[in-house]
């Protein structure tokens, strides 16, 4: 019978019903936490995400459809899916702080560094120029907006590997345009 009293804890919600979101949070924070933390393998992010989770029931930003499936279920794929968010947005920027990390560890300032990444950054600019628009639209929609190569098969309407042959090629293009600029450092 908890099921049916979700559904209906959650129909109360749509009212800002305070009680009916504070019995659900009582009843589905460990859970979710755990699952989150499983997901994550990081504390902060899951409690990150559980908040995240709770944030858009309250404000009622996804729907529950009792016809297709069970409530728990249903919250259990939102905080799936926002893990896995959350864990994509650190690793775009994980590699950043390895650097500067990096930097500190090697004695060189992080001001050097800085300088470094915006000469490599101007270079990169200006190799990305030189691709073909299709090749361009790849790397920003995979490299800079984090989608999968099969999301942006999705978006594009082509085969996912015509996606991963543009990548490829436009990897190869800019490490051989690195290259000519004097950077050897770089990996496609």
């Amino acid at each position: 019978m908890v099921e049916n009293n979700d559904a209906q804890l959650y129909e109360r919600l749509s009212s800002k019903d305070r009680q009916a979101f504070e019995t659900l949070y009582s009843r589905y924070e460990k859970l979710l936490f755990s699952f989150a933390y499983k997901v994550t393998k990081d504390r902060g992010m899951a409690e990150e995400v559980l908040q995240d989770v709770f944030v858009k029931l309250w404000n009622g930003t996804n729907t529950f459809d009792s016809s297709k499936g069970k409530f728990s279920s249903w919250l259990l794929t939102i905080t799936r899916n926002k893990a896995i968010d959350m864990i994509r947005k650190h690793a775009r920027h994980e590699h950043y702080e390895l650097q500067d990390k990096d930097a500190l560890v090697s004695g060189e300032k992080p001001v050097d560094k800085e300088v470094e990444w915006r000469e490599d950054r101007e270079m990169i600019r200006q190799a990305v120029s030189e691709l073909n628009s299709d090749q361009q639209k790849v790397i920003d929609l995979f490299y800079f907006k984090g989608f999968s190569q099969q999301k942006i098969s999705e978006k594009c309407g082509v085969p996912l590997g015509t996606v991963k042959g543009r990548i490829r090629l436009a990897l190869k293009h800019l490490k051989q345009t690195m290259e000519k600029g004097g950077r050897s450092d770089y990996e496609a």
